[in-house]
């Protein structure tokens, strides 16, 4: 594996070559170019504040900014496992022809979605200055944001993991791809976006189910959404089923060590997979 690491970054060149053209492919002949990453998660956040606070009586403050920053990690590793789903798939006719690490094709695509995700991280900030601007009483910013590169450091390792694990196995077996869409659709449900880990927590008899809370927190995304929530935003009471308020629980550190151990743990074994079986690429049919 150190021998496959030292020759990636002999050709670091290409890798930085290849996010570049990513990004340029993606927004060929666009004009509003970047924005347009941005337009899915707000409409997307829109769309759910109108419903859970004019609809379902979410009396939460300022709801839009503790979904939007929730979702954008959990956007950040759903585009990345499946972009690089089809990353060696789309590029077989060079690979076949051309040497250079196959594991470029994968880590493009991921660390082109990773460059969206710090662009978008700017913009939420934008976001909470005009929050702060316009309620300058109470301030949305917390000490507790110089944490948020451990928190996006996390949350790359486990795309970049799973993300050489399902290219390289799509490669073989088109049936992946698919089987991660459905995975990944899944998984939104199971991850605290639209509502909060306290609810995971306690019951609407206000009873606290710490059982339950540790299995559903054993899904690493849904640890990383909570956290980025807890590290970005002020803590508030938070609304159980629209009937009851409970006060907002602090970040779970044992949960977060266990999240960077699984995480690195996936990026290791993905890299020694794809290591594994990149030469095998060529005798695709």
């Amino acid at each position: 594996m150190l021998a496959d690491l030292k020759e990636l970054w002999k050709y670091r060149e290409l890798l930085i070559s290849m996010v570049e053209r990513e990004l340029k492919i993606r927004y060929k002949n666009s004009l509003l170019g970047f924005f347009w990453s941005l337009l899915n998660p707000l409409v997307t956040v829109l769309v759910m504040t109108l419903v859970f606070k004019n609809l379902l009586g979410n009396t939460m403050e300022n709801y839009s900014a503790y979904v939007l920053a929730a979702y954008l990690p959990f956007m950040f590793f759903q585009t990345s496992i499946m972009d690089s789903a089809q990353s060696v798939l789309g590029a077989l006719p060079l690979v076949r022809k051309i040497y250079f690490p196959r594991e470029i094709l994968p880590l493009a695509s991921i660390i082109g979605n990773f460059i969206h995700l710090a662009l978008a991280l700017v913009v939420f900030f934008g976001y909470l200055t005009v929050v702060y601007i316009l309620n300058p009483h109470i301030s949305p910013f917390q000490w507790t944001a110089l944490l948020l590169p451990f928190l996006i450091l996390i949350n790359l390792m486990l795309a970049l993991g799973l993300g050489l694990i399902v290219s390289a196995l799509n490669t073989f077996y088109e049936d992946v791809k698919y089987i991660t869409g459905v995975a990944l659709y899944l998984m939104f449900f199971l991850c605290p976006i639209m509502y909060f880990s306290e609810a995971v927590m306690y019951s609407k008899a206000l009873e606290p189910r710490p059982t339950i809370y540790f299995l559903y927190h054993l899904n690493p995304v849904a640890t990383l959404c909570t956290a980025y929530r807890k590290v970005l935003l002020a803590p508030q009471p938070v609304d159980i089923q629209g009937v009851d308020k409970v006060p907002s629980m602090p970040l779970d550190w044992t949960m977060l060590g266990i999240t960077a151990l699984t995480s690195f743990t996936v990026l290791v074994f993905g890299y020694w997979l794809f290591n594994r079986v990149k030469w095998k690429f060529v005798e695709r049919p």
